[in-house]
């Protein structure tokens, strides 16, 4: 199969560039399951349009629901559920390389007519599933595993009948707080409710977790949550979203151009920065100003911003615990390669169950392009080296989307970077070239 080599283009000026940024895929992904879970259509304006989003589409159509997309806003999806409210059997979901796919919707075929067969990516069959599963099989489900015990493929067979009083469901989600989400999503259609312990000694993204919570309640489930103990009390409730949900941009995938003004230097402003969010993206700034940038956020024509100004310098942090937005983790460490002092980046050891084991990836590519890094228990640590000692290299992407803003964003400040297969980028953002060649120019 052939293999798409890209140029990275290097920053000539200062930058000075608006950039818009589609809809979140976290938030998009959990509105569409929540929307399935409903009894009446809801329409969803500024979903993501992604290859992630497609796939979540095409898995809730496989159990029975309408997504129907507007042919003049193909951002507006209408999600009709099925009016039995009992999903499609004896049919198979196919998950790419989706966590969100894979983990949040075999917890709807506890609510299926019959078996449901999940499969996905060859990369997929890397990614940890059972903590979700053996949560479902306390629900009452059966796991058929087609080969690894934990991974897919596999199929969910739904129980005969749901458990009719609370079910206390304890699960290790150390390795994602998706494990946790996809549970939290399905606990409200359970006849007595759930009561869901995380038995790890870590909660991974905390503010996943959150985000979940908060969109349960916006579909009228009541989640009492205790963070300290880690458990989450899902009261039985029947679930729908408004006629109407608007998604917000994806904070996360505004890392690489925000980013971008620290290690190019001038200014980037991203348009409809919610005041408040779920989203850990929302972290960022104060991230970005702790690395030296200027961060404001301007409100003109009652559009908020996010404007981030490189000034120059781009400070190491030490010891940076990054457990709450770990998803950023590989723009973050795309600026630190270009830091004043080391940082070591920790609380991340999750990572290593991502779309690739991203940790191992981020220290191969910084030390590829005469970087210093080294993995450690639970992070990576980052050295600085001069610039001079920087070189250009062919970057590999390892079907991973943010592999690939990484090496876009060293490709700035380094001549001569290319990136194999920069078209896993469309995961998340669909057109992330012309978007980053737009803020260049």
């Amino acid at each position: 199969m052939s293999v798409t080599i890209w140029s990275a283009p290097a920053a000539e000026a200062e930058l000075d560039a608006t950039v818009e940024i589609p809809g979140s895929k976290s938030l998009s992904n959990r509105y569409l399951v929540l929307a399935a879970l409903g009894g009446r259509p809801v329409r969803l304006v500024g979903l993501l349009r992604s290859r992630d989003t497609d796939l979540m589409m095409d898995a809730l159509g496989a159990l029975g629901v309408r997504c129907e997309i507007d042919a003049d806003t193909p951002t507006t999806v209408r999600v009709t559920p099925p009016e039995s409210g009992v999903f499609n059997g004896d049919t198979e979901v196919f998950c790419g390389l989706a966590g969100t796919v894979m983990r949040f919707v075999p917890g709807l075929a506890l609510f299926a007519a019959g078996p449901v067969r999940f499969d996905g990516d060859e990369q997929a069959y890397a990614r940890p599933m059972k903590p979700v599963l053996d949560g479902l099989e306390q629900l009452g489900a059966r796991i058929e595993y087609h080969g690894e015990v934990g991974r897919l493929p596999f199929t969910v067979i739904p129980p005969d009948e749901l458990p009719t009083g609370c079910v206390d469901v304890r699960i290790d989600a150390s390795g994602s707080s998706q494990f946790v989400s996809g549970l939290l999503l399905i606990g409200s259609r359970l006849p007595g409710g759930m009561t869901l312990s995380h038995t790890g000694a870590k909660t991974p993204s905390l503010p996943h977790i959150r985000m979940t919570v908060a969109d349960v309640e916006a579909a009228g489930g009541f989640v009492d949550a205790d963070e300290t103990a880690r458990v989450w009390n899902v009261a039985p409730h029947g679930l729908q979203l408004p006629e109407q949900v608007t998604v917000e941009p994806d904070l996360s995938n505004a890392a690489p151009f925000l980013g971008a003004a620290l290690i190019a230097g001038g200014t980037v402003h991203v348009p409809n920065w919610p005041e408040h969010t779920t989203q850990p993206g929302g972290l960022l700034p104060g991230y970005l100003e702790r690395m030296g940038a200027e961060v404001s956020f301007p409100v003109r024509g009652g559009v908020r911003y996010c404007s981030v100004t490189g000034t120059g310098v781009i400070h190491g942090l030490g010891d940076f615990d990054l457990t709450a937005a770990g998803e950023i983790a590989p723009s973050l460490a795309a600026i630190l390669v270009f830091a004043d002092a080391p940082t070591n980046m920790i609380g991340i050891g999750h990572l290593r169950g991502h779309e690739t084991n991203r940790l191992e990836a981020l220290v191969a590519e910084i030390t590829r392009v005469g970087g210093i890094a080294r993995e450690l228990d639970d992070g990576i640590a980052i050295e600085p080296v001069g610039r001079q000692t920087l070189h250009a290299a062919e970057m590999e992407t390892y079907a991973d989307h943010r592999m690939a803003t990484f090496a876009a964003m060293l490709g700035l400040r380094i001549d001569g970077i290319t990136v194999r297969n920069v078209e896993t980028t469309r995961k998340t953002l669909p057109d992330f070239v012309a978007m980053w060649q737009g803020m260049l120019a």
